[in-house]
């Protein structure tokens, strides 16, 4: 076991604060899809996976990164938006189970799909940032982290000010509380449904960018969504801040976890802590840390 210095801990809290905040980014495609439509998309992961391969293939194509990375998030809205029209319309007025069946079936087709057109090989992205670390003192700051942070903290602020103080906000959030309400308030439900999709479609691809340019593509990045949902289920799945703030507690722990526990056991450790931390969490507050506490009265 590693001996116990501070150098070492700031090291760890660092490089886990970076990572928690490139799983709050994917998080926030949980949040969004949660706050139009009360549902849950568990088919996260392969957006991000998708989006991914989209951008790798491009760049193996000789695209440009930047004119790759666009193609990937316009090629994820037009998918998110046309997903939205053709299956998850006709869901509207359904019970929510139905809209979370369907995701878990997408995901299975999502992820079938992309190993059947693209291979099961892995593939990189290279972002244009170079590869040397930036120090600062004994942190070490790798590049692919960093922009990773950076992005994640641009587009959480960019997404809390929309819900917040925007029309278009405020009634995305009305209408995942009560979509038969809002129709009877003259708020076009479909239109927002649909929106709540194609920001996801945002998400998925910038994350998709990140996670790929970080551990490359192939058909096992999906499982970065399942080490999401911990940090959804402890900041609350219908909170933006939330989503962050759950995300550095996972990142966090996850590196201190590989850094102390694992020298100590063989490994591994860092794999199961979230969901070690989902489930206390689930038995001391099931609607998470900010998370909207609802009471069903019968």
């Amino acid at each position: 076991m590693p001996d116990f210095d501070w150098g070492f801990t700031l090291l760890l809290v660092s490089s886990g604060v970076m990572i928690g905040l490139m799983y709050s980014l994917i998080a926030l495609g949980f949040v969004l899809v949660y706050k139009a439509t009360d549902a849950i998309n568990f088919a996260q992961g392969e957006f991000v996976m998708f989006a991914a391969i989209m951008a790798a293939a491009s760049m193996d194509a000789g695209i440009p990164f930047w004119l790759a990375a666009l193609l990937a998030l316009t090629g994820m809205i037009a998918f998110c938006f046309g997903l939205e029209r053709i299956v998850l319309r006709r869901l509207l007025g359904r019970p929510i189970i139905a809209v979370i069946m369907a995701t878990i079936g997408l995901a299975s087709l999502i992820r079938g799909f992309a190993t059947l057109v693209f291979g099961a090989g892995v593939r990189a992205i290279t972002l244009p940032i170079g590869d040397d670390p930036l120090y600062l003192g004994p942190i070490m700051l790798p590049p692919v982290q960093l922009v990773g942070a950076c992005v994640s903290l641009v587009f959480l602020a960019g997404f809390t000010w929309f819900f917040l103080r925007t029309r278009m906000g405020v009634a995305m959030r009305a209408v995942a509380d009560n979509q038969t309400v809002s129709m009877g308030m003259g708020i076009n439900v479909q239109r927002y449904f649909a929106l709540a999709w194609a920001l996801t479609g945002v998400v998925s691809a910038l994350g998709g960018i990140i996670w790929g340019a970080m551990l490359g593509v192939d058909n096992q990045l999906p499982l970065v969504g399942l080490k999401v949902f911990p940090v959804v289920i402890m900041g609350g799945l219908d909170s933006i801040i939330g989503a962050v703030v759950g995300g550095l507690i996972v990142g966090v722990v996850e590196a201190l976890a590989a850094g102390y526990l694992d020298p100590l056991v063989g490994g591994g450790t860092k794999d199961f802590a979230p969901y070690v931390l989902m489930i206390l969490m689930l038995v001391v507050r099931p609607y998470g840390l900010f998370g909207t506490r609802r009471i069903d009265r019968i």
